[in-house]
């Protein structure tokens, strides 16, 4: 023990850290090797270890080390498959593990800890299986670090229902494992069980509320999520990058930019490093709350940037409406030196769909292969149909997705159906409805945009029939909800709402738009309407849209420099968009409005999409 006190206090080994060079390595070694102390197993696994943990960057050399010794210590070999577990080659800790069993060595608790998280990385069942087999039978399944690490791994491959064997066989849960659990469970979607260990934990750490407001978030639950931050911050418990994230996500499903701009003042205020992902994050969040020019602040104000970085500028700037301005990105991301992904292809692809740029759409699809070995997905199959059929060219999109190598997906035929319902072609609409339809059965949208295409060419037995099919599968159309934000309050409207309790002033202020409006020449278009009833009845219907409530609000309650931003969650319809664009101009106001499809941002009578959508 004396010796091994001496060798852990060696001034040579303690020198040894990510700074070493290779040259300063070879001297150490050199001087251990000269005064005879490699000699000794114990000297040599601390140098071995010392390498591979202090110095990853030197990996290599400590395993050629390691190779020359005859009798090597477990310590030693743990190290080796402790610093692969976490490097781009997991798989090779196992050869470190086998050289164990060579070795006539037994494996303890931290070997296997090291396996597991190595199989946590290499995401393969059978693997993670053999090596929870192989745990159980050295009898360390009930080590707690090991029981943390195997629901972390199961959790990685995607499966709740192992991670929920081992937490049940599991007798004493402690705060790791309970937070493990959780983190599963807030990932795969089981809010209510992950609430239930939230609430029972006796200690939360960091990690564990991370987790709970990264569940909430994932599954849409945006306000929980900032409700549990706030709560976070009042048990005075230490916030850190990335509990930032998830709460910027939330500020982005919410379209919540002054929420937003307060999370990004709060980095800023407690000097929390800003990583790739929390930067990215950021600009995320301000481009799909509409605020481009701050999204992109942010972008060029980052030291480093990754291709992700780079795809999300891009993908805010194409959902905003600036296309060109998003291939220049692209065009710079390329002289930069970054390498585009599969995520990169599709923002530019969306790009060109939204300037109708179908040729230089069509030649970035074939680089993904050509140029770059990316094989296209299903989105970018997607998104090239959406670029044919917005341009018009409706036999084109029809021909891709025939030609397409895979099975067309719903999202084609969905972007084909909604180009047939933009140019009016209810021959094609209606194949396009009938192939969408067999593949998702109770998709609400693809009936309403089928009935939108009959009801534009007057054909009312068509509607009708629709309207039956829907009533006889049991299909309901989702009610249209917009959302506003005033003074960080977030404010819902639904279709015909009147539940808000300032809904005599939005009535009041209702009628003076449409009165001005009218003034100014509106028409209610009224074609889309589903119901084949009198034009008076059908302007009342559309008066009473989510959006133009929430408009009506927006004008009440903010200031006239400050744009109405407003979040639907369905498609905003023909006679809601050349609303918006009459409201822009005569009130002299910016509107901009997040459906489910694009940002559309209206200014002075015009709209950012050039009513090309």
């Amino acid at each position: 023990m004396s010796s091994l006190k001496s060798i852990a206090k060696h001034p040579s080994i303690c020198l040894i850290d990510s700074s070493t060079t290779l040259r300063e390595l070879r001297q150490i070694h050199a001087h251990l090797l000269l005064s005879g102390l490699l000699n000794e197993p114990q000297v040599s696994g601390q140098f071995v270890a010392a390498i591979a943990l202090r110095s990853p960057g030197n990996i290599e050399y400590s395993s050629r080390v390691l190779d020359r010794c005859e009798n090597p210590t477990l310590f030693s070999l743990n190290s080796m498959i402790r610093v692969h577990s976490k490097s781009p080659t997991p798989q090779k800790s196992f050869h470190f593990y086998n050289r164990i069993r060579r070795c006539g060595l037994s494996p303890d608790n931290y070997t296997f800890n090291f396996l597991v998280r190595a199989c946590a990385q290499l995401l393969v069942r059978g693997v993670g299986e053999s090596v929870h087999g192989a745990l159980m039978r050295h009898g360390f399944e009930s080590d707690p670090h090991v029981q943390s690490g195997l629901i972390n791994m199961y959790a990685e491959m995607g499966s709740l229902e192992s991670c929920r064997r081992v937490f049940g066989g599991i007798l004493d849960h402690d705060v790791v494992c309970q937070t493990a659990m959780l983190s599963a469970s807030a990932k795969y979607g089981d809010i209510a069980f992950a609430e239930q260990l939230f609430d029972k934990m006796p200690k939360r750490d960091t990690v564990a509320w991370n987790a709970m407001i990264a569940g909430y978030a994932q599954c849409g639950e945006s306000r929980q999520a900032l409700n549990l931050f706030h709560e976070m911050q009042l048990e005075g418990v230490k916030v850190n990058e990335p509990s930032m994230v998830p709460v910027l996500s939330a500020c982005t499903q919410l379209g919540t930019l002054d929420q937003g701009r307060w999370a990004h003042a709060y980095i800023e205020k407690n000097r929390l490093r800003m990583t790739l992902t929390l930067g990215t994050a950021l600009i995320d969040m301000y481009a799909k709350c509409g605020d481009m020019d701050k999204a992109m602040e942010v972008f060029w104000g980052m030291k480093e940037r990754n291709v992700y970085t780079w795809s999300s500028a891009m993908n805010g700037l194409a959902m905003n409406g600036a296309g060109k301005e998003c291939l220049e990105l692209f065009s710079l991301m390329k002289k930069d030196g970054v390498l585009p992904n599969e995520v990169t292809f599709v923002s530019v692809l969306r790009g060109c769909s939204v300037v109708g740029l179908v040729e230089d759409g069509y030649k970035h699809f074939a680089s993904m292969t050509d140029m770059y070995g990316i094989q296209p997905e299903l989105e970018h199959y997607g998104c090239m149909v959406d670029l044919y059929g917005r341009a018009g060219h409706l036999n084109e999109a029809l021909n891709f997705i025939n030609d397409m190598p895979v099975e067309p997906h719903a999202g084609a035929w969905g972007a084909l159906l909604n180009a047939c319902k933009i140019h009016k072609n209810m021959e094609i609409g209606e194949l396009a409805s009938r192939k969408m339809l067999e593949l998702e059965a109770k998709s609400h949208g693809a009936y309403v945009l089928l009935s939108n295409i009959y009801a534009e060419n007057k054909s009312w037995e068509g509607v009708s029939h629709v309207r039956r099919v829907m009533k006889s599968r049991g299909v309901k159309k989702l009610p249209g909800c917009s959302v506003v934000e005033v003074d960080g309050e977030v404010h819902e409207f639904f279709v015909g709402d009147n539940s808000h309790q300032m809904y005599n002033e939005i009535k009041v202020m209702l009628g003076e738009i449409f009165r001005r409006l009218r003034l100014s020449g509106y028409m209610a278009n009224t074609n889309p309407v589903l119901f084949d009833i009198e034009e008076e009845e059908k302007e009342n219907a559309l008066s009473l849209h989510s959006e133009k409530i929430a408009t009506a609000f927006g004008l009440i309650r903010l200031k006239k420099d400050v744009p109405i931003r407003i979040v639907k969650n369905l498609r905003i319809c023909w006679d809601c968009h050349d609303f918006m664009k009459m409201v822009s101009r005569t009130f002299d106001r910016d509107i901009i409005v997040r459906d489910n499809n694009r940002f559309h941002h209206f200014k002075g009578g015009a709209c950012s999409c050039r009513d090309y959508w």
